[in-house]
């Protein structure tokens, strides 16, 4: 069985892990940790039948129990310092915590490599969020104007969220020819969204919403939307099961969930 310690317990994301980890019967959840739930039992948090209780430093528990993967469901201020931990402990990880930049992946790509072990950063865990990512790569070759409108609920540490930022580069990398210069003239400024990868992205934060993207195409005469909805968070659990189950086979960082489709 592949053991795995969850990073960010008590959180909604957690929780969903640690009651996917417990379903499973190739996984053993061995450890939980969150600074906010320090000393609760996992059983009363979930109402699941589980003795662990939740510990308040990865470190320690990650020398307690050894475990096989770390799975990262935090903050965008601990993640960073989260992987550096796991990575040294020469430890597998997961990250689904959105925020490391460019430069910090780098540098976690390093520190796996230099303790032969992988990181997973992925923006998003639902396969159809990936499938998505990857048709609209496509559909760029041959309609490179897009712009991208993403909701989520109102509790998202951040905007643009990680996968519309993802999707955003893997269009610019697919398109065949640069999108026509803006002309519209934004009377309020922001009116036309921020601008990443030289594509317009549009955030939504309301309540109600868990986690939603559609992507709009435009040619000549037409119009192609994909969009891609996640209803509850369970939506996530295959993928990062699938991460916990095939990480090993990896080095270094990964970036992007479809490396393991």
């Amino acid at each position: 069985m592949i053991s795995v310690v969850v990073c960010g317990a008590g959180g909604k994301m957690g929780q969903e892990v640690m009651r996917a980890v417990l379903q499973d019967e190739a996984l053993q959840l061995v450890g939980a940790v969150d600074i906010s739930r320090a000393g609760q039992c996992v059983s009363d948090i979930m109402n699941v039948s589980c003795d662990l209780v939740v510990q308040d430093n990865l470190e320690t528990v990650i020398a307690d129990v050894q475990p096989d993967v770390v799975v990262d469901f935090t903050t965008p201020q601990a993640v960073y310092q989260n992987a550096c931990t796991v990575l040294k402990a020469g430890v597998f990880s997961v990250i689904g915590t959105t925020g490391l930049s460019a430069e910090e992946r780098e540098e976690l790509d390093a520190l796996a490599r230099q303790n032969g072990v992988a990181v997973l950063v992925a923006p998003n865990f639902s396969l159809g969020a990936v499938l998505m990512m990857q048709a609209a790569a496509q559909i760029a070759r041959y309609l490179p104007e897009t712009e991208i409108i993403e909701l989520h609920h109102n509790h998202k540490y951040d905007a643009p969220s990680g996968t519309a930022k993802l999707t955003a580069e893997k269009i610019n990398q697919a398109r065949q020819q640069a999108p026509e210069p803006d002309r519209t003239q934004e009377s309020i400024p922001g009116a036309r969204g921020a601008k990443w990868e030289d594509v317009h992205i549009h955030s939504v934060r309301l309540p109600g919403y868990v986690a939603h993207q559609e992507i709009l195409f435009g040619g000549s005469g037409e119009i192609l939307t994909i969009r891609h909805d996640s209803l509850t968070r369970t939506s996530f659990m295959p993928g990062v099961l699938l991460a916990c189950k095939h990480i090993q086979e990896k080095r270094g960082l990964v970036y992007g969930l479809e490396h393991f489709l």
